[in-house]
């Protein structure tokens, strides 16, 4: 049910193609105060084609608009003003809720559709850090956002499982490794192990060298090299499974970098059929025409991330056939992309104009990108165990009789972490500070979980039973705000899709439980009186807090 739809219609008939209906949606506005109405749409731009004022154009269109949704349109300083018919609107709202529960807000542009998305990716060998925790994140809900479009969706996790850093850090190994400290601690020796290269590296120039013959070892299949790599590899999945787990995450495919080792040469193979392929310096690249060459082959023959790249991309459309293809990386890597697709485009590859860069900003700490190769890493799996138990501390001081304290523990630690992170626009940066990723009030992940279950609570005490052909009657203005965001739920989403950006329903929940503990504080729900009408919004208002939670990777707790 689209009121803006509607209102986007009528305008579109009243304005004869002056304007496109895409044209005037982007146009209308959510009024900054409630008395100004429930939408709103200027007439600034229209002054020009007209020749007349704003003011004037916008009451003659209000003359015009006869949409029996609105009870009310009004001209006010050059926009036009509608108010929806609160009634009819509340009724249809929550009927729609109640019939379509965690469906509502579904879409189905996607059905029949393949979608891959690839995100998470972390670098074998290296800990998960925070620094991971974006693409991971932000991944897996535009996963969740994606399935509830209709699309049938292909999680992968491309790990960094290959590339130069091996033959570094096969080096490191066998200059100053050590086997038992390895095998007790693996990923913490290895991180040393990597960091320690660096700082020799930068005393003897030699060592980086040495690393690179080491990876043309491990390209050519060397026993040893490949089966030092072996364990680093399987140690490292091992780790990144328990982070996983935490996090509530799974994947479809953890082909990685590796995986695509002997893919490479059909695609040099490919490139020299097409007579993209040319020699500069030593090296192999294909000269593009708005960007700097794309590097396939170093002097010494070895491959890059773009030659594996490429071998992906046509192997995942060869064996997913997608119609779209999303890459969650850092912006960072958005020449990398850039470079990649326009390769594809030279290859005749028509699919690629269905693939797309998601980037997005960096956690920072003290200002800085954080750097494994310096040693300066804030591991995930520390901060989310300490979410954790600050969860839990909260939980023993406010609530000590709380059934299955340490499992919504869980819930509301990992939640706050998450939260945190989507509610952010995708391209801002972020700086990492513990303490505001893990408050529990304000405008976080706990706030909003815990206005989910003193919903769920009011239900059991209310011994709420929802009954069919139910006639609802709401008519306080705290009710109706409530309404509006419950209104803007499938909006929200499809903003989220379109922008390929969570943060839109991470702010729409927001409001949500905002509006609702404002409900809460003003109107005694339990008083007989309405109590089923006011406990059925209860139900509308918990029933999408809980699908909007799920949609950006986070639990909703019956009881907190």
């Amino acid at each position: 049910m689209n009121y803006k739809q509607e209102f986007a219609n009528a305008l579109e008939q009243i304005l004869d193609g002056v304007l496109s209906l895409e044209e005037i949606l982007s146009m209308i506005e959510k009024p900054k105060f409630n008395h100004m109405g429930d939408s709103a749409f200027p007439c600034f731009q229209l002054a020009k084609i007209y020749r007349q004022s704003p003011k004037t154009i916008s009451e003659e269109i209000t003359q015009k608009v006869n949409v029996p949704l609105f009870e009310k349109v009004e001209a006010t300083g050059g926009y036009v003003n509608v108010f929806l018919n609160k009634k009819y609107v509340t009724k249809q709202t929550l009927e729609l809720i109640f019939s379509e529960k965690e469906r509502y807000g579904s879409f189905h542009v996607g059905c029949g559709k393949t979608i891959t998305i690839d995100y998470s990716s972390p670098n074998i060998a290296k800990p998960f850090s925070m620094g991971h925790l974006r693409s991971t994140v932000i991944g897996n809900s535009l996963s969740l956002i994606a399935e509830k479009h209709g699309y049938h969706v292909i999680r992968i996790n491309h790990l960094g499982d290959w590339g130069t850093q091996f033959g570094k850090l096969i080096v490191a190994y066998k200059k100053w490794g050590d086997e038992e400290k390895v095998k007790r601690s693996p990923i913490k020796e290895l991180l040393a192990l990597y960091v320690k290269f660096h700082e020799e590296a930068e005393k003897d120039p030699i060592l980086n060298d040495l690393g690179r013959e080491a990876f043309k070892l491990l390209e050519n299949g060397d026993k040893e090299a490949m089966d030092l790599w072996e364990w680093f590899r399987d140690e490292s999945l091992k780790e990144f499974m328990k982070i996983y787990d935490l996090l509530g995450i799974t994947f479809d495919s953890y082909h990685g970098e590796a995986f695509y080792n002997d893919k490479m040469e059909q695609v040099v193979d490919l490139l020299t059929e097409k007579g993209l392929l040319v020699e500069s310096d030593g090296a192999n690249v294909v000269q593009l025409e708005n960007f700097p060459p794309c590097l396939i082959k170093k002097r010494d023959g070895t491959t890059l991330y773009a030659t594996r790249d490429l071998a992906a991309a046509i192997y995942r459309q060869d064996n997913y056939h997608f119609d779209k293809s999303i890459y969650v990386v850092g912006n960072e890597q958005t020449l990398h992309f850039k470079q990649l697709f326009a390769v594809l485009e030279k290859l005749g590859f028509s699919w690629q104009k269905g693939m797309t860069h998601v980037p997005f900003g960096m956690i920072l700490k003290d200002g800085k990108k954080m750097s494994t190769r310096k040693g300066k890493v804030v591991l995930l799996e520390n901060v989310i165990k300490e979410a954790i138990q600050l969860a839990l501390a909260n939980i023993e001081e406010k609530n000590p009789n709380l059934i299955d304290k340490e499992e919504i523990a869980k819930q509301v630690g990992v939640g706050a972490i998450i939260f945190h992170d989507l509610k952010n626009g995708r391209m801002n940066d972020i700086e990492f500070s513990l303490e505001d990723m893990l408050r529990f009030e304000g405008e976080t992940g706990p706030y909003v979980q815990y206005t989910h279950a003193r919903a769920a609570a009011l239900l059991r005490k209310g011994n709420y039973v929802r009954e069919t052909d139910y006639k609802i009657e709401l008519h306080d203005e705290e009710a109706w705000q409530i309404i509006k965001e419950l209104l803007s739920f499938p909006e929200a989403i499809e903003r989220a899709m379109l922008g390929l950006d969570p943060s839109q329903i991470a702010k729409c929940l927001l409001d949500l439980s905002k509006a609702f503990n404002k409900y809460y504080a003003s109107v005694k729900i339990l008083e007989e009186s309405h109590k089923q009408d006011r406990l059925s919004l209860v139900f509308a208002v918990k029933t999408v807090l809980k699908e909007g939670l799920r949609l950006l990777g986070i639990q909703a707790p019956e009881q907190m």
